[in-house]
């Protein structure tokens, strides 16, 4: 968990160079956010392998209550991404319908029932990441 907080600002340090690289050029930005990604994912891989190896072997109770605290902040991290992702697309998908529902309820007022079903199902998006994320701090 220590580490994935000691990794924040340089992440967050790449993520404003590779934006700053978009906007100049194209690119070198595009090649930036690769390589980042690929740095979290040998990261990430690089704490799950230690976790499991850990975990397998004969450890004493401390270790052993270190490795649960770890998996529950790691559930606790899952459950934050999910609510966030889904929110994040929900928020996206909104955006899109409503703006359509609203062009075509301008023109034909009618549509107002069916306008907002679909802006509803869009809605639902978040309300699944929100499900997932109870159903994560439950296993926790």
């Amino acid at each position: 968990m220590t580490v994935w907080l000691l990794t924040l600002p340089v992440l967050a340090g790449v993520a404003l160079g590779a934006t700053l690289l978009l906007k100049r050029r194209r690119r070198s930005g595009v090649i930036a956010v690769v390589t980042a990604n690929i740095a979290v994912l040998a990261g990430a891989a690089m704490v799950l392998l230690s976790g499991t190896a850990a975990s397998a072997a004969p450890v004493a109770t401390a270790t052993a209550e270190a490795t649960t605290s770890a998996a529950n902040g790691s559930a606790l991290i899952a459950a934050a991404i999910a609510v966030a992702g889904s929110s994040l697309g929900a928020a996206i998908a909104v955006a899109y319908t409503g703006s359509a529902a609203l062009a075509a309820m301008s023109e034909r007022p009618e549509m107002f029932g069916r306008a907002m079903v679909v802006v509803g199902l869009a809605e639902g998006i978040a309300i699944y990441g929100l499900i997932i994320a109870i159903i994560l701090i439950g296993n926790a």
